[in-house]
């Protein structure tokens, strides 16, 4: 007998010691843990405007594109490689394995032009300019713009709702309205558009109509932000 109470004294003390200590929830970790700016969106948009990630393409190899211009996660901190400046997007030399397409990247420059992005096949070649991307020049001096002097990043229709839901204006007009004319902070997944590498610079140097110096771009923009003009180079 008096074993048996001595057991339930142990019992409860036990019962008593779990009772007092808290265990973590999911929300408490998701909430200690991750920002708002590392966790993927919870909303499910693997189709969106009646279109799926990979679009409408017919080929493969522009099916695996599009699924990486259609990312609507948002980066974490370990994604990004600090290493990739504009002034390094734009360096000589052929530049395809220069970067990787699961990297991130925050670089700053000045907004030479916004404009709607063309019909395309990663949104279903929709002729409607709020479901297409946002096309975004970017330089390192607005007083050197030259064609070959410029990199894309891009806004897509995903991240145009992601931001909406916050009552952010990414709306081709709006971004024009903001960030057009001036420096700007920008972070997002790096995208090598290999559709457009015949067209650029540093994969096709010399080439009269090349529009553009490198075939990296920054696609999806994550994030865009006004900064103070930095010192140029003289």
């Amino acid at each position: 007998m008096k074993y048996l109470r001595l057991m339930f004294i142990v019992f409860g003390f036990s019962v008593f010691i779990l009772s007092c200590t808290k265990k973590p929830t999911l929300k408490d970790s998701t909430t200690v843990t991750k920002t708002d700016q590392q966790v993927k969106t919870s909303v499910d948009m693997d189709v969106f405007n009646d279109c799926p990630m990979e679009g409408d393409a017919v080929k493969q190899n522009v099916r695996q594109l599009n699924l990486l211009k259609n990312r609507y996660s948002f980066p974490q901190s370990s994604d990004f490689n600090h290493d990739i400046t504009l002034q390094k997007l734009l360096n000589p030399g052929n530049d395809a394995n220069r970067w990787n397409t699961y990297q991130a990247a925050e670089i700053t420059g000045y907004i030479y032009d916004v404009k709607p992005g063309g019909v395309e096949t990663c949104n279903c070649k929709t002729k409607d300019i709020e479901k297409r991307d946002t096309h975004i020049e970017m330089v390192l001096n607005p007083m050197q713009s030259g064609s070959t002097q410029r990199v894309i990043v891009e806004v897509t229709p995903r991240f145009r709702k992601l931001m909406s839901d916050k009552n952010i204006n990414w709306t081709t007009r709006g971004i024009r309205d903001a960030f057009l004319g001036r420096w700007v902070k920008v972070q997002g997944w790096m995208f090598f558009d290999s559709e457009h590498d015949d067209e650029a610079e540093n994969t096709n140097p010399g080439r009269p109509r090349n529009w553009r110096g490198t075939a990296w771009e920054i696609h999806p923009v994550t994030s865009m932000e006004v900064v103070q003009k930095p010192k140029l180079p003289v």
